[in-house]
């Protein structure tokens, strides 16, 4: 577990941009389960890639025309059951921080794990995430 002071300012770098903050597995369940439309999930993280690339990317893909109808966030190593739940609805996919994944009517429908984002740009996440955008929103 990761001491709160360390990972608070990297949970508000998504939570003061609109994202709701899931800590328990019931919580992820009251989102997944009982959504119509669009959610975009992101699996946050203390490691370098969320902060230069992930959370990064995810603010500059909602800023596009097309977006999920909720934004949400779990924290791996910090909310750990609500993380771990979350995974669950990401299967087949392995357990990856960060990681970003949309889902359409409870369908996980698009999917990023941390090897398409580490050394990738925010801005070239963002533009993956713009076009699922299109495609689902």
């Amino acid at each position: 577990m990761y001491p709160v002071e360390l990972t608070k300012p990297m949970a508000q770098d998504l939570t003061n941009y609109g994202f709701e903050s899931l800590s328990s597995a019931e919580q992820v369940d009251d989102v997944l389960d009982n959504s119509e439309g669009t959610v975009m999930v992101v699996v946050n993280s203390v490691c370098g890639c969320a902060a230069a690339n992930a959370r990064p990317g995810a603010k500059l893909a909602i800023q596009h025309d097309k977006k999920p109808a909720r934004l949400v966030t779990v924290f791996a190593g910090v909310d750990h059951e609500a993380t771990n739940r979350a995974r669950e609805y990401m299967l087949p996919y392995p357990p990856s921080s960060p990681s970003i994944a949309l889902f359409k009517d409870g369908k996980l429908v698009h999917f990023l794990e941390r090897h398409h984002i580490e050394g990738r740009s925010a801005e070239i996440i963002a533009a993956n995430l713009k076009m699922a955008f299109d495609r689902y929103c």
